[in-house]
């Protein structure tokens, strides 16, 4: 279940202003969690900016790269 801060920004992925987008976007993206992945998804393939959507790729790729990176270094321990 994602927290309370990861919901919040997921919310904010929906502002009519892109630079309320872009830091939210940014904020997911330090928070790291994987559970933002669909949304951030969900912005690079529907937002009507083509900044908001490059950022919304970058992150949700940094997110589901370090999920990746924990999942292989949690295997081999």
């Amino acid at each position: 279940m994602a927290s309370r801060l990861v919901e919040y920004h997921i919310q904010r992925l929906s502002d009519k202003d892109p630079s309320v987008r872009m830091k939210a976007i940014n904020e997911l993206r330090l928070l790291g969690d994987p559970t933002a992945l669909s949304a951030l998804e969900q912005v690079f393939r529907n937002d009507p900016d083509p900044d908001v959507r490059k950022a919304a790729q970058r992150a949700g790729r940094e997110i589901y790269d370090k999920t990746k990176t924990t999942e292989s270094s949690q295997k081999s321990e």
